[in-house]
């Protein structure tokens, strides 16, 4: 029997599947083959020669292929479809030729196909071919351009920068975009501009908001009202005049679908709707790979099959009627420069299995499958209609003009189905406008009181009987990048591949330069000194034109039009001088030119003019950039004398920091830290590594009235200083204590015979302090009687409205954490402002929840007759499994 090798055991027996007992399936489990982490295993000096060693893990499936071709004098290469797959395959046949199991005799044939079905395997073994030394040795640069730069260049920041872990060909350019967008927002002044509108009411009652566009019959740009002198000028020129509607317009508009998912879109489009990292989402891509549902997950190409495409138009006609199929299929064109990895799109294997039939268990491939099926069918359908209205209403001398502009939906097409998500969300006035007639006076009438209310959180509003308001704004910076927005930025500008995303972005995370929070990426200190020092020592070598083309070379060794070796000796040149030109440089000389480098963040102005480099402890020292093995920071030059020390970004240098006052011998400080601001006893010392710290209490995001960085005194300070606060001794033996958590206050408690504490959060924060022991004791025995509750869980429904008209299922009032809502089944509906529960009725209650139905895209029935939809009823997500490890360049 043939000897078939795939990699993975998944794929192994989805294949063994298709081609039955005539073959024998086995998997390599990856990369059987790499260059051992030491010096000499890339020998420029040697025509580039390449140590390869087989891994400890993959020497018994070497091995185990070795003996399945004792039987068998044929070896067929199945690996992936791109160039890993391809080196794969040379590395099997490389590592069996030693070994002496592949013979001159032996029949070795390599195949490869796009998607894991009978049809498209059983095509692959009609048309095998050899092992494409092109795209292996496109391999070869890569992994040889790695393997210098990482080798070479990790040494001089471990003698350069204590604390810095490594750098990489593609990883450190990466690192410079989320640095440098960083620095753009540290760098970024708002600036203040205002706006205008005004609610306005039809002659026959019904209301609309519009906005300020012309002023004294000058069209508004969007700093024109600079000010709130400005500002209530304006709204005292548009409620002194009566206003008319001058022109109506509807103008048909149209949209039509996204192309297919490719790698980096479909990473993008997991990260934008369920959050995923680029590594979650390819894990779980790999799997409905092997698993034979999608095509091939690695990928740069749009196009499809012509069968997929009937299939897909049939599917849709089926499904959604003939008037959602376009007269012609739609065509997408292949952006991808590089053959190798333009293979078809990311699509099911089979149109007409939706997510709801598929019998998978993980949550993530269920989601991604779903994303996939439906960009898919979206694709081939017809496009959406739309109707776009635009009224101008202004008065009489046209001195003053408003705009109302509205959306209407004509057809929905593809949108039936699927819509592109947004990675930053820009307001659009797509709201339905009522019946507007040209010439027909208006009022100004009804209020603007929502929009006060939420525009009154970030800024100043002026309003005139409510319903005219001006509202202050302020330009926002850069937003930080989300791994979805880092991949579209990497893709524009030609860094990396698709294949290597995801394992770059977890390499940065894991060498913890940045770090992810609530979905966006942070520079951490060390990230921020690693790239100005390649930017000052090696910005050759993390310039993005410099990296991109080097990408574009690489391609062309796989297309067969470049020597690889040519390449190597090209880059290794100028590198290798570049490195040679650190190895005297001290570790003061390159701090000092970091600082320098630094300064306008490290550094900035202060309001009283001052010396910004003047230490604020003991104000005689020049504060000067220091390292250390945990990373950089700012420290006193007067130093032991002046123990003063804060981060290098920007909190500490905003006025947080600064010494409170003195308790028991202690001075007290406010500092700022990675998670913001803190108080501490004392200062770090060797005898006192850890001096007692607390962060400032917060109510929701906000910081506790009177307890935010500029407002905390001594006193309160001390106060936060005595957390963990212990209550008392617990009836049941052991300490009942309060603090202040990640999440909030909470007091803990751990009885003698259990094996974990007890932990419940507390309502008011200030409870930390003064939360007496019977209380405590009843909140730890409601927690223990009620062991799965969820933080936000109600344990009773305030009220039971009975059952639902439709289908019989309870309707109950609960109580959340931002107040009573009403639940039938899977769908809330929070209760509007000023209505109290025991108000509400059975129609009012349905009302609410058809309109959140409507409005969230989830079904007006509950899960049990979801069959009668298209749209599969949303899951909650289980905890996430570890992922598999990657590697990076």
């Amino acid at each position: 029997m043939p000897v078939v090798v795939v990699e993975s055991p998944a794929k192994a027996k989805t294949i063994n599947k298709y081609l039955g007992s005539d073959y024998t399936v086995l998997a390599s489990y990856g990369h059987v083959r790499d260059l051992p982490a030491k010096n000499g295993s890339v020998e420029p000096d040697d025509d580039f020669a390449m140590t390869w060693e087989v891994g400890n893990d993959s020497k018994k499936h070497v091995r185990a292929i070795a003996e399945a071709l004792k039987n068998d004098n044929a070896l067929i290469l199945a690996t992936d479809p791109d160039r890993e797959g391809e080196a794969i395959s040379w590395h099997l046949q490389e590592a069996l030729t030693k070994r002496r199991s592949i013979k001159k005799d032996t029949d070795v044939k390599r195949v490869t196909f796009n998607a894991i079905t009978k049809d498209a395997v059983a095509e692959a073994m009609k048309n095998p071919r050899d092992v494409d030394m092109p795209l292996v040795e496109a391999y070869l640069a890569r992994r040889a351009l790695d393997y210098l730069v990482g080798f070479n260049l990790s040494p001089v920041l471990w003698r350069k920068l204590p604390g810095a872990r490594s750098a990489g060909r593609v990883q450190s350019v990466c690192l410079r975009l989320i640095v440098e967008r960083e620095m753009e927002i540290e760098a970024f002044n708002p600036q203040e501009y205002w706006s205008v509108r005004a609610n306005l009411t039809t002659p026959r009652g019904q209301s609309f908001e519009a906005r300020l566009t012309v002023l004294g019959g000058e069209k508004l740009d969007k700093f024109s009202l600079a000010n709130s002198t400005a500002a209530e000028l304006a709204v005292q020129a548009v409620t002194s005049r009566k206003m008319s509607v001058l022109s109506v317009e509807a103008k048909p508009a149209a949209r039509n679908p996204s192309a297919p998912f490719m790698t980096s879109t479909l990473q993008q489009e997991a990260s934008r709707k369920f959050g995923m990292g680029a590594k979650q989402c390819m894990n779980a891509a790999q799997r409905l790979y092997e698993a034979g549902l999608i095509t091939y997950m690695r990928t740069d190409g749009i196009d499809m099959a012509p069968e997929a495409v009937t299939a897909a138009r049939d599917e849709i006609a089926k499904r959604y009627g003939k008037d959602y199929v376009p007269g012609e299929p739609r065509i997408y064109k292949n952006k991808a420069k590089n053959a190798q990895e333009a293979h078809e799109c990311i699509r099911p294997t089979d149109m007409s299995r939706d997510a709801a039939s598929l019998k998978v268990t993980e949550d993530d491939q269920r989601k991604l499958y779903d994303l996939i099926w439906k960009r898919t069918l979206a694709c081939q359908m017809a496009g959406a209609r739309l109707e776009r209205t635009t009224v101008d209403i202004g008065s009489d001398d046209k001195q003053v003009v408003l705009r109302a502009t509205g959306q209407v939906v004509l057809f929905d097409g593809f949108m039936r189905v699927y819509e592109e998500g947004r990675d930053d969300v820009v307001d659009e006035d797509d709201k339905r406008l009522p019946q507007i007639m040209q010439g027909e006076a208006l009022k100004f009438a009804g209020s603007l009181a929502a929009q006060a209310e939420k525009a009154g959180k970030d800024g100043s509003v002026l309003s005139q009987d409510g319903a005219t308001l001006a509202l202050q704004h302020h330009t926002q910076p850069p937003p930080r990048y989300t791994e979805a927005t880092l991949v579209k930025r990497m893709e524009e500008l030609g860094i990396g591949r698709p294949s290597t995303y995801a394992s770059v972005i977890t390499t940065i995370q894991d060498r913890e330069y940045v770090r992810k929070d609530k979905n966006r990426l942070f520079p951490e200190d060390k990230g921020r000194i690693v790239t100005i020092f390649l930017l000052n020592f090696f910005k050759r070598y993390v310039e993005y034109d410099f990296t991109a083309a080097l990408e574009n070379q690489l391609d062309d060794v796989s297309a067969g039009g470049k020597d690889y070796k040519e390449l190597l000796d090209s880059f290794w040149r100028d590198f290798s001088a570049a490195i040679a030109e650190t190895s005297d440089l001290r570790i003061s000389e390159v701090l000092d030119i970091l600082d320098e480098a630094l300064a306008p963040q490290l550094y900035p102005p202060r309001e009283d003019g001052g010396d910004p480099r003047l230490c604020p402890k003991c104000g005689a020292g020049q504060l000067h950039l220091k390292s250390s093995r945990t990373g950089g920071f700012v420290g006193c030059g007067n130093y032991p004398e002046c123990n003063y020390t804060r981060p290098i970004s920007g909190e500490g240098a905003e006025g947080y920091e600064r010494i409170l006052g003195e308790d028991d011998g202690d001075e007290i400080h406010l500092k700022s830290g990675r998670f913001g601001p803190y108080v501490q006893r004392g200062e770090a010392t060797p005898e006192n590594k850890k001096p007692p710290r607390s962060s400032l209490p917060k109510q929701g995001k906000d910081y506790l009235p009177g307890w935010g960085p500029n407002d905390i005194t001594l006193e309160q300070a001390v106060t936060l200083l005595t957390l963990p606060r212990e209550i008392g001794a617990h009836p049941d033996g052991g300490a009942v204590s309060s603090n202040l958590g990640r999440f909030g206050p909470y007091i803990m408690h751990q009885r003698p015979d259990e094996e974990k504490p007890v932990y419940v959060n507390l309502k008011e924060t200030l409870d930390v302090f003064e939360i007496g022991m019977n209380r405590a004791v009843e909140l730890l025995a409601e927690k223990r009687a009620n062991p799965g509750r969820g933080r936000s869980a109600a344990a009773k429904p305030l009220r039971e409205l009975g059952e639902h008209p439709d289908d019989k299922a309870p309707v109950n009032i609960m109580d959340g954490r931002y107040g009573p809502y009403v639940k039938w089944g899977k769908v809330n509906a929070t209760l509007p402002k000023d209505t109290e529960a025991k108000d509400v009725t059975m129609d009012m209650a349905v009302e609410l929840l058809n309109e959140k139905a409507a409005k969230s895209g989830k079904k007006k029935a509950p899960a049990k007759k979801a069959a009668t939809k298209t749209t599969a009823a949303k899951k909650k997500a289980p905890a996430k499994k570890k992922a598999a490890k990657a590697s990076g360049e």
